[in-house]
């Protein structure tokens, strides 16, 4: 009878380890696939944002503000995707220089292509490495 309960418990314990295991693959592998495609962030950068923020992010003297390092980047992951999509006409300060320029909006852009654009930026020239989603920025599409 002792085998009996032995066995029937060690049976339980390997099953249980095996579905938490098998869980935990789950998860891993969704949290694998939510990252966002940063190779299409990268030809994105490349087709649509390198004339005026060059290659390295640096932007060109006072007409285009750089995105490296950039302190009006790092602040607001909000105000960055809404720029991306609805453009902007006003002037900004960036790492203590104001730009006075304007960026054309990509409202052509999926918002898996904003998420993946911007999730290039920010994982780049010292920037905070903020993951944007294609969640966040369906949210900020309806305001402006």
């Amino acid at each position: 009878m002792k085998k009996v309960i032995a066995s029937f418990l060690f049976i339980l314990l390997c099953y249980f380890s095996f579905s938490s295991f098998s869980s935990y693959e789950n998860e891993k592998y969704t949290k694998t696939t939510e990252l966002q495609d940063v190779n299409n962030g990268k030809k994105l950068y490349e087709k649509s944002c390198i004339m005026c923020h060059k290659a390295s992010g640096e932007g060109y003297g006072t007409s285009f503000p750089p995105l490296a390092k950039s302190d009006f980047l790092n602040a607001d992951t909000d105000r960055a995707i809404r720029i991306v999509i609805y453009g902007i006409q006003e002037p900004i300060v960036v790492n203590g220089k104001k730009y006075e320029n304007f960026m054309i909006p990509h409202k052509d852009f999926s918002d898996q292509d904003v998420a993946d654009v911007l999730t290039y930026v920010y994982s780049n020239w010292g920037n905070n490495k903020t993951k944007v989603t294609a969640e966040m920025v369906k949210k900020q599409r309806t305001k402006k």
